[in-house]
């Protein structure tokens, strides 16, 4: 027995061969949205996440570091004599290994290399001069900063190793040896106003 199919039959066959395939594309679709993958560098909500919570901890540590001391033991780290801060290599007087060693050095390390996100550190100090303390490398696109302004007085004492009892005041007045980083301000019993900028950024 044959059958014969209508008009009517042929549409509806072709409808429901249109209706497959359409599933079978929108289905290929959230397939491949699914599989792809999102990486650490990804312009994505949970990148921002991360950025925004790596500027919040940046900000919590010179909070804490301020308030404890460490952060001005820290910026008083220099050996006059050499130049730049003590420990640090002679070749860049930085520190690119991680933080200083101090008080400051060890939180930068263990809030943020121990977690495998690199940092570095700079002062920044008069007519837009800047110091660098941790130098680890060029920052990528996703590091995010943090800063703290520091007031460094007159009488502050010097805290590298031998320089204890060298002050500010003493080394703009000739007295000691060197010369530190930051020029003094022309008046008032503060030395200067610094500025102190962390940038981090995973490794």
């Amino acid at each position: 027995m044959v059958t014969v199919f209508g008009s009517d039959d042929r549409a509806q066959a072709h409808t429901l061969e249109a209706f497959a395939a359409a599933i079978l594309l929108v289905a290929g679709l959230v397939f491949a949205l699914q599989a792809t993958a999102v990486t650490p560098l990804s312009a994505s909500t949970s990148n921002q996440h991360i950025e925004n919570q790596q500027r919040a901890v940046a900000t919590d540590l010179l909070a804490t570091c301020a308030e404890s001391g460490a952060l001005r033991e820290a910026l008083l780290y220099w050996d006059p004599e050499d130049e730049r801060f003590a420990g640090s290599r002679p070749e860049f007087g930085t520190y690119t290994r991680g933080g200083p060693p101090n008080g400051f050095g060890e939180a930068l390390n263990r809030t943020f290399l121990d977690r495998s996100v690199a940092f570095n550190v700079e002062v920044r100090h008069g007519d837009r001069n800047r110091t660098a303390i941790v130098d680890m490398g060029s920052p990528s696109d996703n590091a995010v900063t943090a800063t703290r302004a520091v007031s460094l007085p007159d009488d502050a004492n010097l805290t590298a190793p031998g320089y204890e009892e060298t002050t500010l005041e003493g080394l703009t007045a000739g007295d000691d040896p060197g010369s530190f980083y930051a020029a003094p301000d022309a008046d008032g019993a503060v030395y200067d106003h610094v500025e102190v900028r962390i940038t981090v950024w995973r490794m």
